[in-house]
C-alpha cells in the first residue's frame, strides 16, 4: 500500500496525509496538496511521486531547500522512516510495505549503445537514474513489453520491460519511469517536461501504454510494443 506523510512542527502532529495521488504538491500556497504556511517555505517547494508502492520526493527548485534526514536533497527516493524538512516543518514518511533499498538498483547506468543510452539523448558519459529501477521481475501480470528505439544513432536497439519498474531518461534534464502493473503497463513523468505519447503531453498522471505507442523523451523516440 502507498504510505503517508505526518506533517508537524516543533513536535506537535498537524496532520496526516496519505498518498493516494500519484503526484502530490508540498508548497505554502493554498493549492498544494499539503499546504505548509510558513514564510521559509516556497509556493510550491516540493512533490512526492507515488508509483505502486514506493514513494520518490522532488525539490521544485524552492528558495531554501528541501532537507531528509538532515541532508539537502534535490530528488530521493523515500524510506519508512525519512524525515523531510522544508522551513521549519517536518514531514515523516511511513510505509512499512515500501520496498527495501536493497532489493533496488542503486543506479540504472546508461551506456552507450543501449537504448538507456538513446533514452539519454546519446549522452557520452555514464549517468545516474533520477529514480530507482525495482530489481524483481514481474510475474503473470500479461505479456512482456519492450521498448524499441527508432530515432537516433541507435535505432533499433531494444529494451525489455521485465521489471517492475524502469527509469528512462537523462537525469537533470528529463526522466520518466515505465511500471509494469496487473492491468498493463505506465508511463509517469518523474523529471522535467512531461513525455510526450503520439505527440501528446501525458501530464502528470500515469498513462497507460497501448501496442504501437510512440515515446519520445529527452529528444528521442521509442515505441513500445507488447509480445
Amino acid at each position: 500500500m502507498p504510505g503517508k506523510l505526518i506533517l508537524s512542527l516543533n513536535a506537535s502532529v498537524l496532520g496526516e496525509y496519505p498518498l493516494e495521488k500519484e503526484r502530490i504538491t508540498l508548497g505554502r500556497k493554498p493549492e498544494n496538496d499539503i499546504q505548509v504556511d510558513n514564510l521559509a517555505v516556497s509556493g510550491q517547494h516540493a512533490a512526492v511521486i507515488t508509483i505502486l508502492n514506493d514513494s520518490f520526493l522532488e525539490d521544485l527548485d524552492s528558495t531554501n531547500g528541501t532537507y531528509v534526514n538532515g541532508k539537502l536533497v534535490k530528488k530521493h527516493a523515500l524510506k519508512h522512516g525519512d524525515i523531510v524538512a522544508i522551513g521549519k516543518h517536518q514531514l515523516k514518511y511511513i510505509n512499512e510495505d515500501a520496498t527495501e533499498e536493497e532489493d533496488f538498483e542503486k543506479t540504472m547506468i546508461i551506456r552507450p549503445g543501449t537504448a538507456s543510452a538513446a533514452a539519454a539523448a546519446q549522452t557520452a558519459e555514464a549517468a545516474p537514474a533520477a529514480a530507482p529501477a525495482a530489481a524483481a521481475a514481474a510475474e503473470d501480470e500479461g505479456p512482456l513489453g519492450k521498448i524499441t528505439v527508432i530515432s537516433g544513432p541507435h535505432v533499433g536497439k531494444e529494451l525489455e520491460l521485465k521489471k517492475k519498474l524502469i527509469t528512462l531518461g537523462r537525469p537533470g534534464v528529463q526522466v520518466a519511469v515505465i511500471t509494469r502493473r496487473p492491468n498493463g503497463y505506465f508511463i509517469t513523468h518523474v523529471e522535467g517536461q512531461h513525455p510526450m505519447v503520439n505527440e501528446s503531453d501525458i501530464g502528470s498522471q500515469a498513462r497507460e501504454l497501448k501496442d504501437n505507442d510512440v515515446i519520445e523523451l529527452a529528444s528521442v523516440k521509442m515505441q513500445f510494443s507488447t509480445s
